[in-house]
C-alpha cells in the first residue's frame, strides 16, 4: 500500500511523507445558493480554493459561513449551483464519498476510545492494512504532539490536546479538503491563541488545503491566507488578511474586522488628495477617483491616529475615558466629529489623564473612503 505514496521533494518529516497524490486540491463554489423554507441562508456564493490554501470563512453569527462548510462537506445540500473537488462535481455527492477531513467545533471524539484508537477509526473505516494504519497513526500523532498520550481516552486530556486529537484524525485519511468549523472556540483564551499558530503550524508542514470558519477576526486575520466575509448571505469582500484590514471594501467589514471610526462626509474636491466635508470640517483624503458631491464614508483605524499636543494635529479634543490593554492604551476622545477611539502603544511613558484636552492627528493616507453614507 505505500507504493500508492509518494515522497515530497525535499522530504518532510511525519505525515507528509505519506500524502497521496490528489491531497493538493481545488475546491470550487460557483453560485452557491441555499434556502430554508423560502428564507435565503447562503446567497450566490463563489469561491475557488487553491492547492495547499489555508481560507477562513468570517462573519457574526447568522450569516451563512457554517452553512457554507456544511454544503461543502455533504451535510446540507445544495439549492442552487455547483461545488467541484479538484475538477469532480461533487454537488450531490454523498458526504462519506467526498473523502474530506473535518473538526467540528465539540470534536466529536468517542470517549470509550483511547487517542490511538480515535485517530485510527477513520483508516478502519476505510479498509486500511493493519501495517500501514499503524505507520500513518504513529505519524499523524508525532505532528501533533501526542504520541506520549496514544493510551490515554480524551477524558484524561486538556482541552487543547483534545482539540489536537480531533485535528490528527482527520488528518490521518490524508483528505483532499480539510473543513474546520469553530475548532478553537471552546479553548480558553490563552490556549485559544497558542492553538492558533500550532493549527497553522501543522496545516503549512502537511499542506493540505483547508477551510475554517469562524466569527473571530483576529483568529482569521492571524493563521489565513485568504478571509472570505460574510453578511446576511453574501460573500463581501475576498482579500488577504492585511489588505482586508487596510483596505476594506464595506462600512460592515471597516467595523467588523478591526475597530474603526466611521465619519460620514461629503466630497468636495477631488484630486490627490481629496477633501471630503465632515460636519465643519475638511478632511484630506487618498481617494483617487473620488466623485465631487458624492456622500461618502470615511473609515479611519484607532491606532493610525496620534496624541499630540492641543492647537496641533487635524482637531482638538478630551480625553473621556481610558483602558489599559497591557501593550496599548485605548481612549475615548469626545471631539467636534463625535466621540472617536484612540489606540497608542504602551511605550512606558505617562499615558493621557482622563479630562486632558489633547491634539489628534493622522496622514490623510491612512483614512479610507467607503460608500454607503446616509449624508443628505
Amino acid at each position: 500500500m505505500l507504493s500508492a505514496y509518494r515522497f515530497r521533494d525535499p522530504p518532510i518529516a511525519g505525515i507528509a511523507a505519506f500524502l497521496p497524490e490528489v491531497a493538493m486540491s481545488f475546491l470550487t463554489l460557483t453560485d452557491i445558493a441555499k434556502s430554508y423554507g423560502g428564507t435565503p441562508a447562503v446567497i450566490d456564493m463563489n469561491l475557488s480554493v487553491e492547492k495547499g490554501e489555508f481560507v477562513s470563512l468570517l462573519g457574526p453569527s447568522g450569516c451563512g459561513k457554517t452553512t457554507t462548510l456544511q454544503m461543502i462537506a455533504g451535510f446540507v445540500g445544495v439549492s442552487a449551483g455547483r461545488i467541484t473537488l479538484d475538477g469532480r462535481d461533487i454537488t450531490h455527492a454523498r458526504p462519506n464519498t467526498r473523502g474530506l477531513g473535518i473538526v467540528f467545533q465539540s470534536y466529536a471524539l468517542f470517549p470509550h476510545m483511547t487517542v490511538h484508537d480515535n485517530v485510527s477509526f477513520g483508516l478502519e473505516m476505510l479498509h486500511v492494512p493493519r501495517p500501514e494504519r499503524s505507520k500513518r497513526v504513529q505519524a499523524v500523532l508525532e505532528l501533533v504532539h501526542l504520541e506520549p498520550h496514544a493510551t490515554r481516552y480524551p477524558r484524561e486530556l486538556s482541552g487543547g490536546q483534545r482539540q489536537r486529537v480531533a485535528l490528527a484524525r482527520a488528518l490521518v485519511i490524508e483528505p483532499p479538503v480539510l473543513l474546520l468549523d469553530e475548532p478553537l472556540s471552546n479553548l480558553d483564551a490563552k490556549l485559544r491563541e497558542e492553538m492558533q499558530f500550532e493549527l497553522r503550524q501543522i496545516q503549512r508542514e502537511v499542506g493540505t488545503t483547508t477551510v475554517m470558519v469562524t466569527h473571530d477576526q483576529t483568529e482569521a486575520m492571524s493563521i489565513s491566507d485568504r478571509v472570505v466575509v460574510m453578511e446576511a448571505g453574501r460573500v463581501t469582500q475576498i482579500d488577504r488578511p492585511h489588505r482586508l484590514y487596510e483596505h476594506p471594501q464595506t462600512r460592515f467589514i471597516s467595523s467588523f474586522v478591526g475597530k474603526a471610526n466611521l465619519l460620514e462626509g461629503r466630497v468636495t474636491a477631488t484630486g490627490t488628495p481629496a477633501t471630503v466635508q465632515v460636519g465643519a470640517f475638511s478632511l484630506r483624503v487618498e481617494a483617487p477617483g473620488a466623485a465631487l458631491g458624492a456622500a461618502v464614508v470615511l473609515s479611519l483605524r484607532p491606532e493610525k491616529i496620534r496624541l499630540v499636543a492641543p492647537h496641533q494635529g487635524q482637531l482638538e479634543g478630551s480625553v473621556r475615558e481610558r483602558f489599559f490593554l497591557g501593550s496599548q492604551w485605548l481612549y475615548r476622545v469626545a471631539t467636534d466629529l463625535g466621540e472617536l477611539l484612540v489606540v497608542c502603544s504602551n511605550d512606558g511613558a505617562a499615558p493621557a489623564e482622563e479630562g486632558m484636552t489633547v491634539g489628534l492627528d493622522w496622514s490623510a493616507a491612512m483614512v479610507r473612503l467607503l460608500p454607503g453614507a446616509t449624508v443628505s
